[in-house]
């Protein structure tokens, strides 16, 4: 299981939560780790919330210090990512890389972002994740909005990540305070 795959470009569908996502994760991030040992990869997103359902895509992040963005990039590419090319789109100075990887038999995708580790952005992320992680009621509520946004037919996924947008700011919002 170490081989980046290409990423298969799917309609958003809501997953429940797989158990078996943490140790790809962790599989992931020591990969990128050895590939820029300057950046720190992390677990983030729906599928690092234990029992959280989403679309079952494994997002991690890969902080990198000041003046190491390109060398983050490179790595990153060398361990077999994609450029993206569907979805909301994200710039080369805040890039996000695709990719996919076999665990267990099952084929799991693969979204990397690119921060600036001192950027106000990681620290959202991570906001968002722990909070989610300690509250339970917040976490239903996550869900019950991701999966109200796919029944209402949002089939791309610039617009189910735009849909759920103003949920997370509310949460990064109210959990800075």
């Amino acid at each position: 299981m170490s081989q980046i795959l290409p990423y298969a470009i799917l309609s958003p569908a809501y997953v429940e939560y797989d158990p078996a996502t943490p140790a790809v994760a962790q599989h992931v991030v020591a990969l990128i780790e050895a590939a820029a040992p300057w950046a720190k990869a992390e677990h983030i997103g729906s599928t690092a919330i234990p029992g959280c359902a989403g679309k079952g895509i494994v997002d991690l992040v890969a902080l990198y210090p000041r003046g190491r963005l390109e060398d983050t990039r490179r790595a990153v590419d060398r361990l077999g990512f994609q450029h993206q090319r569907a979805g909301h789109e994200f710039p080369e100075d805040r890039p996000m890389r695709v990719g996919a990887i076999e665990y267990r038999g099952q084929i799991y995708r693969l979204h990397v972002h690119i921060v600036a580790a001192d950027s106000a952005e990681a620290k959202a992320l991570y906001r968002f994740r722990d909070v989610l992680r300690i509250d339970g009621q917040l976490r239903d509520a996550y869900q019950a909005k991701k999966r109200a946004i796919l029944e209402s037919g949002t089939s791309d996924p610039a617009g189910y990540t735009h849909a759920k947008g103003e949920f997370i700011n509310a949460v990064i919002g109210s959990s800075a305070a």
